[in-house]
């Protein structure tokens, strides 16, 4: 896939955010248009989650006791639905959206001064996952603090908001829920395999198995499986990747307390240099990482932040400062990429819609 046709799907999502802050600024309440002709935009039924049942509640509150050291979640309001996919064990992988996918606003003249493109826009997608490493507490409690955030934003509707339903929003709290609830949580998932090292990245054989036996010494905690996206929940995501099409994913993780960056610089933009009090430090890549995969082979923005404790969560003030620069780091960057795109001559890329599909 070209580099083209990538500059052109962020084009199609910024110009969109373009459009839905100016319309915000202006102080209207008319949200853009809901999705229907983008070939690749999620479904109604994706965009909306059902009402959460007995059996789902259950699954996020196992979820939330096991996180019982933190300030307590409502799982009823949070709403998490099942994947349909689940962990080796058979635990639901959970999910909730935020911000219904919309498509079809055109920046007028009178709003950018040029003329609009013929083009359907559409609505940037962040992708949002926690707990790929289920002995990392904090991360997984973070993802569901900020979901809070989002579903009370939600609540209030566009006037009471900050600004977060700009964009569409999927939320992961627990990629390996296996881990997590073990006695005690594991880095790993039930088959002992380190999830952030199993992604088929190029050349994943036998580059993960030179890594794991060389540089991590065996470690068990970092083994990468016997075969590229050999788990369950590693091909759940690879799929969700390909559904969705998300612009950014954001990777929460403990204990580095930092920010890692995989992925496309649109005219030169740095990744976020801070998020609070997290710094970037680029740590380069590894073979079977979701940072590889999505961000160098895949060509979508992959942030990984690294929460300096695992046990020890920051405190609210701390996660919204994260989440305000996270917010404002995202929107640059969208803004950054259709303005890329048009200086290359590029169309609104609304035909695009999804990072470069696998091979």
């Amino acid at each position: 896939m070209s580099t083209r046709f990538l500059n052109a799907r962020a084009a199609a999502a910024a110009l969109w955010l373009v459009a839905a802050c100016t319309a915000q600024a202006q102080g209207g309440a008319q949200r853009p248009a809901a999705a229907g002709n983008s070939p690749n935009a999620p479904t109604a039924a994706q965009a909306a989650p059902r009402p959460a049942l007995e059996s789902d509640l259950a699954a996020c509150q196992a979820l939330v006791q096991r996180l019982s050291a933190f300030k307590p979640v409502d799982c009823a309001r949070l709403a998490f639905v099942p994947t349909g996919a689940k962990s080796v064990r058979g635990r639901p992988i959970l999910v909730r959206e935020f911000g219904a996918p919309a498509a079809g606003v055109r920046p007028s003249s009178s709003q950018t001064g040029e003329r609009a493109p013929a083009a359907t826009l559409r609505q940037p997608r962040v992708l949002l996952v926690g707990g790929i490493h289920g002995d990392e507490l904090t991360a997984i409690a973070t993802v569901l603090r900020w979901a809070e955030w989002l579903a009370r934003d939600a609540a209030g509707g566009p006037s009471k908001s900050d600004g977060a339903e700009v964009f569409h929003w999927r939320v992961v709290p627990a990629m390996n829920p296996d881990g997590l609830l073990a006695r005690p949580a594991t880095r790993v998932n039930a088959n002992g395999v380190d999830l952030n090292r199993n992604f088929p990245t190029p050349g994943w054989e036998p580059k993960a198995r030179k890594w794991w036996e060389g540089t991590a010494r065996k470690d068990p905690r970092r083994f990468p499986g016997r075969a590229p996206a050999s788990e369950p929940e590693t091909r759940w995501l690879l799929d969700e990747i390909d559904r969705f099409a998300p612009d950014v994913i954001i990777s929460v993780h403990a204990p580095f307390g930092l920010l890692d960056y995989d992925g496309p610089k649109p005219q030169n933009l740095s990744p976020p240099r801070q998020l609070g009090r997290l710094y970037l430090d680029q740590l380069g890549v590894y073979p079977g990482s979701l940072g590889n995969y999505g961000g160098v082979h895949r060509g979508v923005a992959v942030l990984t932040i690294e929460l300096p404790h695992a046990l020890e969560l920051p405190n609210d003030l701390e996660l919204a400062r994260m989440w305000t620069d996270l917010r404002r780091w995202i929107a640059e960057y969208m803004q950054r990429s259709a303005a890329a795109q048009l200086a290359a001559g590029g169309g609104s890329g609304a035909e695009a819609g999804g990072a470069t599909p696998r091979r």
